[in-house]
């Protein structure tokens, strides 16, 4: 068969044009295939980012009733003793390489007046340093200073704007407490943070979560437990474990409490799975589109050299030895072409993944969580699995072509007249 695919490979070489605009039409297609998989991964993943460690954390721990109602962040859900089940958890062997953070946070809604001026907004309250590893608002503070003592506060640079609040001002929250009282106190603004995610900047303020405690009456509860992935992808798994080990202990209180990975919860997973499955038909779509021109390529070379055709076979060549040839050649065009758009491709992904393309100006009206830079994701795997694919979909398109010059008669593809 050697010297067939020697034959494919000298009859690429006949015509030179025809042959690089078989080759750059599957490179461009392989180029754009690698790039859009590479950045829309990483968009992806700005995604599951911004929703994890704003909302649900890789993992989030609960009641059972909150879990239900979690979209009105109920405050009088609470689970008590919360050091206990994270010692357990610490304790699993198993998951000591795989958690990188473990917290409490408390998540709540109130309305902040400052005279005639009123906004909805969103408190959130964690441990300050551990916050500064997940929400990252310290690394946003645009004025002022990131939180350090009791009683003080970090919000919004919009927020504050549609207040008129200064640094150092008072923040009055008045709230619901856990046992349904309205609960009052004034936080003292020592930051404004400016992240660049509408939701964040326009309703969103932290406060220590020692502070939340006393100030909703949640005594030594919290309301929920986030547990934060090497790899997001494994936290159903993880889940899984964390439920086990939980249900061994065998303790009353645990029974009232609900174990999610992040794509559980909510609307995004759903739409993130919906988007991955769209995105990869696209990608084969893309990859067709561009080896389609193969088809028309040897369908034209084929016409051309019918007497070759029919002189091959009637000096022996079988038909499936034929086909092979023709096939050989789509093969070797699909090579070539796949691997210079693989190197493109790869290359594109590299320069976004360091540089990013910003979508400021585009994302400036949108409420989603998202940063408005998104930087690609180089994955090896799916790298070359698409230099593969490049390679499959331009034979794939080579057989039938290949198919009708193995059906050709050779007494009638000699006779016949270019």
């Amino acid at each position: 068969m050697k010297w067939i695919i020697d034959l494919a490979i000298r009859n690429i070489k006949r015509n030179k044009r025809r042959t690089i605009l078989a080759i750059s039409s599957i490179t461009l297609s392989v180029a754009l295939t690698v790039f859009l998989n590479g950045f829309i991964a990483g968009m992806l993943d700005n995604l599951v980012k911004n929703v994890t460690k704003n909302e649900t954390g890789h993992i989030r721990i609960s009641t059972k009733d909150f879990a239900e109602r979690y979209r009105f962040m109920p405050v009088d859900e609470i689970i008590y003793n919360p050091e206990i089940i994270i010692s357990i958890i610490k304790d699993i062997p198993e998951l000591e390489k795989e958690i990188t953070i473990i917290t409490e946070r408390i998540s709540f809604g109130t309305l902040l007046s400052n005279g005639p001026n009123s906004i909805s907004a969103i408190g959130i309250a964690g441990e300050p340093e551990i916050e500064k590893e997940l929400l990252n608002l310290n690394r946003s503070i645009t004025e002022g200073r990131y939180i350090e003592n009791s009683d003080e506060t970090i919000i919004g640079k919009k927020a504050a704007s549609s207040l008129n609040l200064n640094i150092g001002d008072a923040l009055g929250i008045l709230t619901q407490g856990t046992d349904y009282s309205l609960r009052f106190k004034n936080f003292k603004i020592v930051g404004f943070f400016e992240t660049g995610l509408k939701q964040l900047d326009e309703s969103f303020f932290q406060i220590p979560l020692a502070d939340a405690k006393t100030f909703l009456r949640a005594d030594n509860g919290t309301q929920q437990i986030l547990i934060m992935l090497k790899d997001y992808k494994k936290a159903l798994k993880i889940t899984q474990i964390i439920k086990d080990k939980i249900a061994q202990t065998g303790m009353p209180d645990f029974n009232d409490i609900a174990i999610n990975a992040w794509n559980e919860i909510g609307d995004y997973p759903s739409l993130i799975n919906m988007m991955e499955n769209i995105y990869g038909w696209i990608y084969i779509v893309i990859l067709f589109l561009g080896a389609f021109i193969i088809t028309n390529i040897l369908m034209m070379i084929i016409l051309e050299r019918r007497r070759e055709i029919g002189i091959l076979k009637a000096m022996g060549l079988k038909g499936k030895e034929i086909l092979f040839m023709f096939t050989a050649e789509g093969a070797v065009i699909g090579v070539i072409g796949s691997f210079i758009g693989t190197v493109m491709g790869f290359a594109l992904c590299l320069i976004t993944s360091i540089y990013g393309v910003d979508f400021s100006s585009a994302m400036e009206g949108i409420n989603f969580p998202s940063d408005p830079v998104y930087y690609s994701k180089i994955n090896p795997g799916a790298i070359l699995f698409i230099f593969v694919l490049g390679i499959a979909v331009a034979i794939i398109v080579s057989i039938l072509p290949s198919r009708k010059a193995a059906k050709m008669n050779a007494v009638d593809a000699i006779k016949s007249v270019i």
